[in-house]
């Protein structure tokens, strides 16, 4: 086959070459296999590649047809229609010769077994590189399809950092991928569908790829929800016609005013997508006869100053509606998106949503990075993005070299993909974009890990607040730092990006790697007691537990038992099942639950134990254990509510845990006063505090209008409960004390 005619397509002749063995034919009903063209995408080349580029396209072209020659798609077309569709999309963005040329390789390492040394030496080693980033993971055995998908995705998006064409690709095979998702059978169209939402959506917003991103929207919706998607869009449709005298009147006034205010504009009207409708719907609990903006506007003018000009002018036209204006040109989003918002009332008293903008931020809200390849101005907003784009690209290399496994890299990564943004300032000025709901604690780590890792304090416009303290729009934050300060396990409680996320576990996960294992060799050999296995392995089961796990070592997966990324007892059933066929090392029966030793408590431990900040159990109460992935055991009373309600869902995490005898420390624990609010009453309680050979390290007020008096909190240090009730006692005979009590979860 020759791609240099023009009417060139897939016959099914034999090839030349001997076919590789490789994926089996896709085809699931006998179907007539169709043909190929590739007449369009010529076309398409054509227009921006040179001729000995399209000459490298063409050979990248018959070697793809080559490999894929009898193999069809689930509809029965020949599958090199499929590299082909995707080089389309590709040649829309204006991609370069070696994108191209991917984009037709794309699947021939993955489906016919072609080794990554004949595409370097075939087609160079950019061309091969860009492949290899595309191509699943096969050839390694996964626990499950979870950790599989986690795996190709930190490939993809790794691969991605190095060479940004690796995800614009990715992006355009799985666009025709959803594209011709109808032949599925339903279970896979949801699985896929819902990948997409999950991971690929979130991934071109956070590009700028919004054509992609509202198709690809779009398209998952129809498959995740058919019923919702059919009904929507038939009433959409209907609307359409109702409406279109109000689109119309609306473009009319508006390209009316702005000639005479002698600014040269291109105005259309846009439609919302449906999952955008969809979204609003369900989000604002509204039926699709209140969404009243439906229909948007674009006004694309030739400057700034006039994109300000063309705002006065339009609400000048139309009232705005209070707090419905956006300025993205002075603080664009992070993905580099550029644009005057604002709502006004339109006629008939319709709510009408205008987007602003100029040519140049027209074209990189429709293509993002892709803008790069197709206006090469060397515009600083280009360059721009280009910088934004690498810095979190760079940002996912970070991430993954503090990070254990694949499942948790694209944990954190999923959490960075959010959309909404808050955009806050550095002491000096400088904006910080960060996820919706980050912490000041989030803004730390995005400047530098060392600077969260040491961080103490936060001033949030000039005022110390909590390292916890969400932050919002236009807040000014600036970080106090103490070289002697380290991350603490209750930070993954509330910091928000993936960035801190992953730097907080490494740092956990690093520190007091001793201590990890000592804790996680006692909690195993616990979960062993209860199947009756005693600890001290044979050397033969030890050796088959290593294989068939990703641990390098005993101590490792002590380690990792120890820090809670691995469950104990389900370590120990694993073992139990190895140990089925030895029979001189596996009991006949198991002891009584009664007999296992719980593990022993002496609060004088690191990070790998941690008591409870909901509960603060203190020696002589009763104590449950809860393993936490990435923070250890943590230690809480038994009565403890939020407890309770962890073990009704995770019972496999709880473990038996007891107090040692020689506990040589203290221990935080909460007291609640109800005070008659008269002089010097705080001083005597403070007094009697310390008498009773208590330390005081908070102390809070609260007016109690119910009863006419003072609530005082105080957490307290003690030595264990005897202690405490010694300490409650003396409190309730100062005078003006009404109330003495210890504070709950």
């Amino acid at each position: 086959m020759n791609l240099s005619t023009p009417d060139s397509t897939h016959s099914g002749n034999p090839p030349a070459r001997a076919k590789r063995p490789g994926k089996p034919q896709e085809t699931a009903e006998p179907t007539a296999i169709g043909v190929a063209s590739v007449t369009q995408l010529v076309d398409k080349l054509s227009e921006y590649l040179t001729p000995v580029e399209l000459k490298k396209v063409k050979e990248a072209y018959r070697f793809s047809d080559e490999m894929h020659l009898g193999q069809v798609r689930k509809s029965g077309e020949p599958y090199i229609s499929h590299p082909i569709a995707v080089a389309e999309i590709c040649a829309e963005w204006k991609l370069d010769a070696q994108a191209i040329m991917a984009a037709l390789l794309h699947d021939v390492i993955e489906d016919q077994d072609v080794k990554k040394e004949e595409l370097i030496e075939r087609f160079g080693p950019q061309v091969a590189n860009l492949v290899d980033g595309l191509s699943k993971l096969e050839k390694i055995e996964f626990q499950s399809l979870v950790e599989a998908q986690a795996e190709n995705f930190r490939k993809m998006l790794l691969a991605m950092a190095s060479d940004v064409r690796v995800i614009l690709i990715k992006l355009a095979d799985r666009l025709h991928n959803m594209r011709t998702l109808g032949v599925m059978v339903p279970a896979k169209k949801r699985r896929i569908a819902g990948e997409t939402m999950e991971v690929y959506v979130p991934i071109a917003h956070r590009l700028g790829l919004n054509n992609i991103y509202r198709e690809l929207q779009d398209l998952a919706f129809s498959h995740l929800y058919p019923l919702r998607y059919r009904t929507l869009s038939k009433a959409v449709k209907a609307a359409r016609g109702n409406r279109r005298e109000v689109v119309k009147k609306i473009l009319e006034a508006v390209k009316q005013t702005l000639a005479m205010a002698g600014i040269h504009a291109e105005v259309y009207g846009r439609e919302k997508t449906l999952f955008g409708i969809y979204k609003k719907m369900r989000n604002k609990h509204l039926s699709f006869s209140q969404v009243l903006d439906v229909y948007g506007f674009r006004v694309v003018v030739d400057s700034i100053p006039n994109c300000y000009v063309a705002l006065g002018t339009l609400h000048g036209l139309y009232k705005p509606m209070p707090g419905k204006f956006k300025d993205y040109i002075a603080i664009r989003k992070i993905n580099g998106y550029q644009s005057l918002h604002t709502t006004l009332i339109g006629p008939y008293g319709t709510p009408v949503e205008f987007q602003i903008r100029t040519q140049d931020m027209h074209r990189t809200a429709e293509s993002g990075v892709a803008a790069h390849w197709l206006y090469k101005t060397g515009d600083q907003n280009m360059s721009d993005l280009q910088q934004r784009t690498h810095a979190w690209l760079q940002s996912l290399l970070d991430i993954q070299q503090q990070t254990g496994d694949s499942a948790e890299f694209l944990e954190h990564v999923k959490v960075d993909l959010f959309p909404d943004s808050v955009y806050v300032f550095t002491p000096k000025s400088k904006i910080i974009a960060l996820p919706r709901g980050a912490t000041a604690l989030d803004f730390a780590y995005s400047i530098h890990t060392g600077i969260g890792d040491h961080c103490v304090a936060v001033k949030i416009n000039n005022e110390t607040q909590p390292l916890r303290t969400e932050l919002h729009n236009g807040d000014i934050v600036e970080i106090v730092t103490d070289p002697n300060s380290r991350p603490s396990p209750t930070w993954l409680n509330y910091v928000r990006t993936g960035k801190a996320r992953s730097a907080i576990r490494h740092h956990l996960r690093t520190v007091n790697v001793n201590e990890s294992v000592e804790l996680g060799q006692e909690l195993l050999a616990q979960a062993l007691a209860a199947r009756g296995i005693q600890p001290e392995l044979p050397a033969v089961t030890i050796d088959k537990v290593l294989a068939e796990s990703s641990a390098k070592s005993m101590e490792e997966l002590y380690a990792d038992i120890g820090i809670g990324k691995r469950m104990p007892a389900l370590v120990a059933r694993h073992i139990f099942g190895l140990m089925e066929g030895e029979t001189d090392v596996l009991p006949s029966s198991a002891p009584l639950a009664g007999d296992i030793d719980p593990v022993t408590i002496y609060g004088s431990e690191g990070v790998s134990v941690q008591l409870a900040p909901c509960c603060l159990p203190i020696p002589g109460d009763q104590i449950v254990g809860q393993l936490r992935r990435d923070q250890g055991l943590v230690v809480h009373t038994a009565d403890c509510l939020p407890a309770k309600r962890l073990r009704a869902k995770e019972p496999d995490r709880w473990i038996a845990v007891q107090w040692g005898e020689e506990l040589n420390r203290r221990f935080d624990c909460r007291i609640r006063l109800l005070i008659n609010n008269e002089k010097g009453i705080l001083a005597r309680v403070a007094a009697e505090i310390g008498e009773s050979d208590g330390n005081i390290t908070y102390v809070g007020m609260d007016e109690d209008d119910e009863n006419m008096m003072t609530q005082l909190r105080f957490t307290i240090q003690v030595k264990d409960r005897v202690h405490l009730a010694h300490l409650i006692r003396n409190l309730r005979r100062v005078a003006g004390v009404n109330r003495v009590e210890r504070e709950r979860a």
